[in-house]
This record gives structure tokens, sequence and C-alpha cells, in this order.
């Protein structure tokens, strides 16, 4: 079974949720997808176990907070 979650974050306007979805892209796996929404960066992560998934879930919001951090 696969296990997914939606990592949903806010950044203010459109060109900065852009320039933190573009940041954070490149470490990407295949089983990730990044999209943006007016002032949101939307990412949702496939794995296929429970840890895996919490693991990089984890890591993924390390990212976004040091994006968010150096975009601004």
């Amino acid at each position: 079974m696969t296990r997914r979650a939606t990592v949903t974050t806010r950044h203010g306007d459109d060109e900065s949720a852009e320039r933190v979805a573009a940041a954070l892209r490149p470490d990407n796996t295949a089983e990730m997808e990044t999209t943006t929404d007016d002032d949101a960066v939307r990412t949702v992560i496939e794995r296929d176990s429970t840890g895996g998934l919490l693991s990089t879930v984890d890591d993924y919001v390390v990212n976004v907070r040091i994006a968010d951090t150096l975009q601004s």
C-alpha cells in the first residue's frame, strides 16, 4: 500500500511561492510533485512505508523553512 501526504504552505504572494517551489523542486524524487497556486506551494509525497513517508516529510519541511527564509 502506498502512503501519501500533501504539504501546503503559504508564502505571502505568487512570486514568493514560485521562488520557494523552484528552490524545492531539484530535491524532489520521482514520487514527489510540487505545484503552486496563488500564494501557496503544494507538494504531494508518496512512499511505500509510513517510516519513509515521515522521514521525507520531515526533510521536506526543513527545506521549506530554509527556502522561505532565503527567498525573502
